[in-house]
């Protein structure tokens, strides 16, 4: 996602440079005066058309000869740099004829001499300066446009590089061009080296070395607003620390183009021939559909052939675009060449009249926020996974022992049923014997005396009522089982009590962790506590070191009558609150904090006790607590100068006690 900020007007900025005459112009030219006469003082330039007329330019900038590397990068690149630094795009491009010192001006690497160094050494340099390759990162691609054909100069196999535009913002990306990471300056210079070792150059009339492609180096800054998150953080200050952290990074983007352009020249002058002829050619095509384009700007025309040549679809966004454009047209004095330097001349007034939208990028850093969630979220899943597992042993527990004492209820229950059936079986056989025997006497009786009747029927009756005992004793019998079958019902009862148990334990569980996080908050509320009431110890000392005793003279007796009893509810007050705070949190805990982790916890704690220990009714419970042991440890481990001093005021308090 990104974010524009409005937009800025910002016009391309043109300085002319100067190149002093070389050994072949200083003979050949002796007895003629240069073509043009640079006035820098006021910015101007006077272009000789012939021995009495001349015509008069102005430029941004004037640079003679006589003008340093550094001077250069000043008034032309770093301007446009800073701007890159802060978020905007921003280009520096060099125009001129073969051989006015285009190459030397941008590209010059000062290998032998500092000095020397050109534009692209030197804002490399202040990147990297401004940058912190912690949380920023530079990248850069360096190509050439050869023939209409845009190369890669990092990777020399990659030839055919498309040209991608934004629908919506217009924007010109390369998304098949090499993009390295830089990291210091020495791996910028070595890559500068092995780009210029693939780049085209052929030697003419007019140069021994001239570009034959237009070099384009993309400078890619990405940088973290940090200011901005902070500033946000303090207006949100009831957040809690998980809120922070969740929130995205805004970064701003970026990009510096620096634009090395084959010189425009004349085929007879130059003397190129077959494949250099043909070089020739689409450079002067390429330059002049350049120039169509910035006329066509410069006249606010509706059309403009950007699309005539990759040059002007690469130099999109410089001229009439989003980015701050600065142009250097280079020159030389030779009359030979006055054709030449008019023309160079007349480009760079019309660049002039081009204005361009600066835009702000900036865009929020999802993929780092994604990465912290993640990070995040697989912490919260192992303490999740700690506690499920914690309480799944908890509950198997709870049903181990739930089964282990059912079964011995059930062990139990079978063993008591098994002694009751034995005996009542035991009873019921000795039973029926007594019976079977007295059944066998009677009917023996019976045989021997059938003539008492009479004392057979008693006997039948005597049998009949123990028929009824025995029925009666079976009854009984029955009666236990059905006793025994309800203790059955009301162990199966407690089974389901003991099930009903473990999901009270689960619920104590959950309270357990309630109960924790209040118990952090409440924590957190001490602290804060703790810390204003260092705060209002302080604030009062203040005002007491102010108001302290001393002799005021007579027109200030009145004022200082009325302040005084304001300072002294002031420490009333102050008082209050620290035996408050010596109630409701008590004296250990406040002791415990003279060992926290946090330095300026341990600062407002010490001072809180030096407070209490001032008051005589405090310093007995203080000595007896060990809370001057806590204070000599404290003042021999620590450093800190505060700590030290309130620790000693304390320590002396202490003692005065005896």
């Amino acid at each position: 996602m990104c974010l524009y900020s409005s937009s800025v007007p910002g016009r391309v900025r043109v300085a002319v440079r100067l190149r002093p005459r070389n050994a072949e112009e200083s003979v050949a030219d002796a007895d003629f005066a240069d073509c043009v006469e640079l006035q820098p003082e006021f910015k101007r330039l006077k272009l000789r058309k012939n021995n009495w007329d001349t015509d008069t330019y102005e430029f941004d900038e004037v640079l003679t000869e006589f003008a340093s590397q550094k001077r250069v990068y000043e008034v032309v690149a770093k301007p446009v740099v800073e701007s890159v630094l802060d978020g905007y795009n921003g280009t520096v491009m060099a125009y001129g004829q073969t051989g006015t010192g285009k190459t030397y001006t941008l590209g010059r690497l000062g290998e032998e001499d500092t000095a020397d160094r050109g534009i692209i050494v030197r804002a490399m340099e202040d990147i990297l300066a401004d940058v912190s390759l912690e949380s920023d990162s530079v990248s850069v691609s360096y190509l050439q446009l050869y023939m209409e054909s845009l190369q890669d100069l990092l990777d020399p196999t990659n030839d055919n590089i498309s040209i991608v535009e934004d629908p919506k913002s217009g924007d010109v990306s390369l998304p098949g061009a090499t993009l390295v990471e830089i990291r210091d300056q020495q791996s910028f210079l070595e890559l500068l080296q092995l780009g210029e070792a693939h780049r085209y150059a052929a030697n003419t009339r007019l140069n021994t070395e001239s570009s034959r492609s237009h070099a384009l180096l993309m400078v890619h800054v990405k940088r973290s607003v940090k200011g901005r998150e902070l500033a946000h953080s303090s207006q949100n200050g009831n957040s809690t620390n998980m809120a922070k952290s969740l929130r995205p990074t805004l970064v701003r983007k970026g990009k510096l183009v620096v634009v090395d352009l084959a010189g425009s020249e004349r085929i007879d002058k130059s003397g190129s021939e077959g494949h250099t002829l043909e070089e020739a050619k689409s450079i002067n095509l390429s330059l002049s559909a350049l120039g169509k384009c910035i006329n066509a700007l410069a006249e606010n025309s509706a059309h403009v052939p950007v699309r005539d040549s990759k040059l002007t679809r690469l130099l999109r966004d410089s001229f009439g675009g989003t980015a701050r454009t600065s142009l250097v047209i280079t020159i030389g004095p030779s009359p030979r060449h006055r054709g030449e330097t008019t023309s160079t001349i007349m480009f760079g007034q019309r660049a002039m009249k081009v204005e361009n939208m600066l835009k702000l990028k900036e865009e929020f850093d999802y993929k780092s926020l994604a990465r912290k969630l993640d990070i995040q979220l697989d912490k919260l899943i192992i303490e999740h996974e700690r506690k499920q597992k914690a309480f799944e042993e908890e509950i198997e527990r709870i049903t181990t022992d739930t089964q282990n004492q059912i079964s011995e209820a059930e062990r139990n229950y079978a063993d008591a049923m098994e002694k009751e059936r034995l005996k009542y079986q035991k009873d019921y056989m000795e039973s029926i014997k007594k019976l079977e025997e007295k059944w066998m006497m009677n009917q023996h009786k019976l045989c021997e005396r059938k003539d008492q009747t009479a004392s057979t029927a008693e006997e039948v009756a005597e049998l009949k009522k123990l028929l009824s005992k025995e029925t009666s004793l079976r009854k009984a019998a029955e009666e236990e089982v059905n006793n025994l079958k309800s203790q059955l019902a009301q162990l199966k009862m407690s089974e389901a009590s003991a099930n009903s148990e473990s999901l009270k334990l689960r619920k104590m569980l959950e309270d357990e962790a309630y109960r924790k996080e209040k118990l952090e908050g409440e924590i957190s509320m001490l602290q804060t506590q703790l810390l204003q009431l260092s705060f209002e110890a302080d604030e009062t000392r203040r005002r007491l070191d102010r108001g302290g005793p001393g002799k005021v003279p007579g027109d200030l007796d009145s004022l200082i009558s009325q302040v005084r009893p304001q300072v002294n509810d002031s420490v009333n007050e102050e008082k209050a609150s620290i035996a408050n705070l010596f109630e409701q949190v008590g004296l250990q805990k406040i002791l415990s904090l003279l060992e926290a982790e946090d330095a300026d916890v341990r600062i407002h704690a010490v001072k809180v006790v030096a407070n209490l220990a001032a008051e005589e009714s405090n310093q007995q419970k203080i000595v007896e607590a060990g809370g001057l042991t806590s204070l000599l440890l404290l003042l021999g481990s620590s450093e800190d100068e505060t700590i030290h001093r309130v620790a000693a005021g304390a320590i002396a308090n202490l003692a005065m006690n005896g």
